[in-house]
């Protein structure tokens, strides 16, 4: 299930690329963000509290909170700088060189969570990494 997942990760990503370019037109990205983010707050609360999930907000441990705080310390600051590339960038670019964070995140996953990388994966990044710099020169 987690492939499709994936996929629709990636379609509804790249569906934001566009409407994003199409929605900031004349405006700052950080407005564009803010008003992005309270999009995203009302979604994700919505469906947390249609699927009666918010009961597991007791379980929740200092550690859960320290790491999802920083996630989105960092979700943040990408969403800005995201949005403060698209204001001059074309899409086409932007989101390509955007998705160098899949192969920055791999390596990280494999660095910090130990996770196992096989040759498939490792291929991937690199041409991820090799798109992204063909773009960027």
């Amino acid at each position: 299930m987690w492939k499709l997942y994936a996929v629709l990760a990636a379609f509804f990503a790249a569906a934001t690329a566009i409407l994003a370019k199409l929605g900031i037109k004349g405006i700052d990205g950080n407005l564009a963000t803010a008003i992005r983010t309270v999009v995203v707050l009302f979604i994700a609360w919505g469906i947390v509290l249609a699927s009666g999930e918010l009961a597991q907000i007791k379980t929740l441990t200092k550690n859960n909170l320290i790491f999802l705080g920083l996630s989105g310390v960092a979700t943040g600051l990408s969403w800005i700088f995201y949005f403060k590339a698209l204001e001059t960038g074309e899409v086409s670019k932007v989101a390509p060189i955007d998705k160098l964070s899949v192969a920055i995140a791999m390596g990280l996953a494999f660095l910090i969570l130990k996770e196992p990388i096989d040759g498939k994966t490792l291929l991937g990044g690199l041409l991820i990494v090799g798109g992204s710099v063909v773009i960027l020169l």
